[in-house]
């Protein structure tokens, strides 16, 4: 590497950093209770956001797509598990750092699926950073950040319960099927267990006009297995492993599936069974009850993800760590460390046997970063830090890349009065190098690497906050752009061929919360341009033309025992486009029951789409082009589902 002296500044920095920390502290323990930027009001501004274990488990979620139900900043593509993609502000995920359990995801294994198979069935929280990630979530944080957490044991049990289980049955109309899962669970001396499966399978579905969209039957499976040690003191040692597949007859033209089109115009579809799988691993050690300056915290994580995607077959493998320390502040925290990672893009011929390799790409990264929050005064609470990444990257071709960066981030969260607050940001975060697709590795022709260079991209977001008894009111404004991302899907083999990419517009929500229930009104506008022209709806790996986009939310008690509640999500007519892109309104319902006399019991019926409406979700691929028929959402879908706890 030509960074030499920069390594040597930038580890210099974090090792005064520490060390000054150390020196302005003893082992005296501080109550700082929670620190005002770190409330979930003066965050949800900032766009940092979390769907909480409560919102989750109102929305019911079968994919992923269902977990942002009623959102309008954040939206997700359709169809099977297999398709589906998620998209902050219109970018997509893959331009974010996506965790799981604070595990790294590698992605972009094949554009006509999505990024990261996910199944929410022990899904405890997603929290959201829209542009302004903190130093501390990671590198490669372009656009943000999504880190998904699942439950432990003791999540899901009662104070000092030795063993519990939990069985969900549903069944659902219009090709959703059948979905079981069962999940058991123990806890004795420190030592806790968790042991999960879901299976998950259906028919193809209607669209609201009665026309079935080939290939889109459910057919998932998923495993997960959770170990933990906590000790008295709260030292504890986890370790997880997971492993989730879809494997249905997906829709198939020219030898390649595309699970996210209805139909491919002039090319006969035929069903392949395809396959995307997404396997992990991860140990982590952390302190849950530190004392004095020492709250450590360290993870060790694998994760794998294979597609089989009909004439070719990729892998995506992650080896990642982090070593950080949190250390406490009179007014506040810092938290110190190093993180790594080791990726590699791989593709296959699939056509002969065994299958053989087109291709390599391999990436590394090592980063240090400091994240500081501190309240400053009464008023005035701040969030601040940066980080340094070195990167090596080698291409298919056997070329070499080394180049080093830094980011750096800081917002504010200043109260005005006892009603109304201000909240700023502004990050600017180095992406390092991008692997390409690895399904595609050198397919058709040999990749070449002429101006293969790094990107950036550069954030600020300005909101106000309104709070006063059952009534809050959030809103801002919001601008990232990102320069030079390497062409992830080359065109001609040409990876260095690169794009820019900016979002920019306004996301604000109204929520009353009265004593036996909630409304919430999201609204969010995204202009999203790929080098200055409104990006396409097949801009694969940078993002989507979503417009103006409204979510609502709402939930009632209706007593001790009924609860019911609605999502819906609304687009505009976005005429930026070529061709004009067809607005909707989607409304979903449900009601549950809790028994009284039988509290380990649920019972809950939903209706996704009550008016049977024909859409195309504004996240969706191919939306508007001539030969490409788009994926239309299921029609009206009535579903029951019974939970027992035991």
């Amino acid at each position: 590497m030509k960074t030499t002296t920069a390594k040597r500044v930038a580890l210099s920095w974090l090792m005064c950093s520490t060390a000054t920390l150390a020196y302005a502290q003893d082992d005296t323990a501080f109550d700082l209770g929670v620190l005002r930027i770190q409330t979930s009001a003066a965050q949800a501004v900032l766009g940092n956001d979390e769907i909480t274990e409560t919102e989750i488990e109102q929305r019911n979620p079968a994919t992923v797509a269902d977990v942002f139900a009623g959102e309008s900043a954040i939206t997700a593509s359709g169809g099977a598990p297999i398709a589906q993609k998620v998209y902050v502000n219109g970018i997509e995920e893959s331009l974010l750092s996506v965790t799981i359990d604070g595990a790294r995801q590698n992605k972009s294994a094949f554009h006509h699926t999505g990024n990261v198979l996910l199944d929410p069935a022990l899904l405890k929280s997603v929290e959201v950073s829209a542009g302004l990630a903190p130093a501390d979530q990671g590198p490669n944080a372009l656009a943000g950040s999504i880190a998904y957490t699942t439950k432990d044991a003791r999540d899901l049990l009662d104070g000092d319960d030795p063993f519990g289980g939990r069985y969900t049955l549903s069944y659902g109309s219009n090709g959703q099927g059948f979905r079981n899962n069962l999940t058991l669970f123990g806890q004795n001396d420190g030592f806790e267990y968790l042991l999960s499966g879901t299976r998950a399978t259906g028919d193809d579905y209607d669209d609201g006009s009665g026309s079935t969209i080939t290939g889109t039957r459910a057919d998932l499976t998923d495993y997960i297995a959770k170990f933990a040690y906590t000790s008295q003191s709260g030292k504890r040692l986890s370790f997880s492993a997971s492993e989730t597949t879809d494997n249905g007859l997906r829709a198939s033209q020219g030898g390649f599936i595309r699970p996210d089109f209805a139909d491919v115009i002039g090319r006969d579809t035929v069903l392949y069974e395809a396959l995307s799988q997404r396997t992990s691993y991860t140990l982590t050690y952390e302190d849950e009850n530190p004392s004095g300056i020492w709250a450590p915290y360290a993870q060790l994580s694998y994760n794998e993800q294979a597609m089989d995607v009909g004439s070719l077959y990729g892998v995506n493998k992650s080896l990642s760590g982090v070593l950080s320390n949190d250390f406490t502040l009179r007014n506040g925290s810092v938290n110190v460390g190093v993180d790594f990672f080791d990726e590699s893009a791989e593709g296959y011929d699939n056509t002969v046997s065994p299958r053989s390799s087109s291709g390599r790409e391999e990436l590394s990264n090592i980063g240090i970063f400091a994240q500081a929050r501190q309240d400053l005064s009464d008023r005035i609470s701040v969030s601040y830090g940066g980080r340094y990444d070195w990167a090596s990257f080698e291409g298919a071709d056997g070329s070499d890349f080394d180049a080093s960066g830094a980011s750096v981030n800081g917002s504010v969260d200043y109260v005005l009065n006892d009603q109304w607050t201000l909240n700023a940001g502004a990050a600017s975060s180095w992406g390092g190098y991008e692997l390409g697709e690895a399904a595609l590795v050198n397919f058709r022709t040999p990749w070449n690497y002429d101006g293969f260079t790094t990107s950036r991209a550069n954030a600020v977001r300005l909101g106000l906050r309104y709070d006063s008894g059952p009534w809050a009111v959030k809103g801002a404004l919001f601008d990232t752009e990102i320069e030079d991302i390497n062409a992830v899907l080359p065109s001609s083999g040409a990876r260095g061929a690169v794009d820019d990419l900016t979002s920019r517009g306004f996301d604000g929500s109204v929520t009353y919360t009265g004593a036996r229930g909630f409304a919430t009104l999201n609204y969010t506008y995204a202009d999203v341009q790929t080098n200055d022209a409104t990006t396409a709806t097949t801009a694969y790996y940078l993002g989507r033309p979503v417009g103006h986009i409204f979510g609502f939310e709402a939930g009632y008690d209706v007593t001790e025992e009924w609860r019911i509640g609605a999502t819906a999500q609304i687009a505009l007519e976005n005429d930026d486009t070529d061709v004009s892109l067809d607005g909707y309104e989607v409304v979903n319902l449900y009601a549950e029951y809790k028994p009284r006399r039988m509290e380990n019991l649920n019972v809950r019926m939903d209706v996704q789409n009550l008016f049977d409406a024909t859409y195309a979700s504004r996240s969706s691929d191919g939306l508007g082009l001539a030969n490409v028929v788009p994926l239309t959402e299921p029609g009206r879908t009535v579903s029951l589902t019974a939970s027992i706890s035991f």
